[in-house]
């Protein structure tokens, strides 16, 4: 009986590593579509900057370098914390979310010592990401996507905000919001909720018409 427990759950434990590692798969995928569309361009680019060359059109020329280097700032920009789990969630989300045609503003300062364990902020962030990501997308076609993460310090705590634009309203069930679209929203609810939880933190979440968003405070 005892090693028919262990065998279940030791298989869960291996689903679960599987499933996480073709998500993962899946994002650094979206991240290798992204640079090898703008290594397909780079030739383009060039072609064009240099015809403007051979025919004196320097202000045209300046012009297209000043767009093109706007460009690259707003989408080939690649996030660097420091610590290279948190990098590699949020590099994956965003380029996932760039993919989808969602405008993305991110912003992350972290401390030198963080109040919670890599992998559980990692969770965290994944979780909160995806389900961000989940709302853009219950949009209609041609409305604008939008995603804004913000992580830093704030009163002596690390603060977590993720803020999306959606289309499907978010209700309340026993206390928790839940998507009328999908029900790994409420499962990653969950998830996010049991690490504030055993991290002593407190998190809040707001919603209107059209934004949705989550803030977690973790105490040092």
């Amino acid at each position: 009986m005892v090693r028919r427990i262990g065998r279940y759950f030791a298989e869960r434990k291996l689903g679960s590593q599987r499933a996480l590692t073709e998500k993962y798969y899946g994002e650094v995928q979206a991240m290798y579509r992204q640079m090898r569309t703008w290594r397909h361009d780079y030739k383009n680019h060039l072609q064009v900057m240099k015809a403007h060359l051979d025919m004196g059109e320097y202000r045209e020329l300046s012009d297209y370098i000043r767009r093109l280097d706007e460009e690259l700032t707003s989408i080939g920009k690649f996030i660097e914390t420091g610590n290279l789990a948190l990098d590699a969630i949020l590099n994956g989300k965003i380029a996932m979310a760039r993919e989808k045609k969602i405008e993305v503003n991110v912003k992350v300062v972290l401390p030198p010592k963080l109040p919670v364990a890599d992998y559980d902020l990692c969770v965290l962030l994944g979780n909160l990401l995806d389900n961000a990501i989940e709302g853009c997308e219950s949009q209609q076609e041609g409305e604008k996507r939008f995603l804004r993460i913000y992580v830093g310090l704030f009163r002596e705590q690390l603060y977590v905000s993720v803020s999306n634009s959606h289309g499907t309203r978010m209700k309340k069930e026993g206390g928790r919001y839940r998507s009328t679209k999908s029900e790994s929203r409420g499962f990653g609810i969950l998830s996010i909720d049991s690490i504030v939880y055993r991290c002593h933190g407190y998190v809040n979440r707001k919603s209107d018409e059209s934004i949705f968003v989550t803030e977690v405070m973790l105490p040092f």
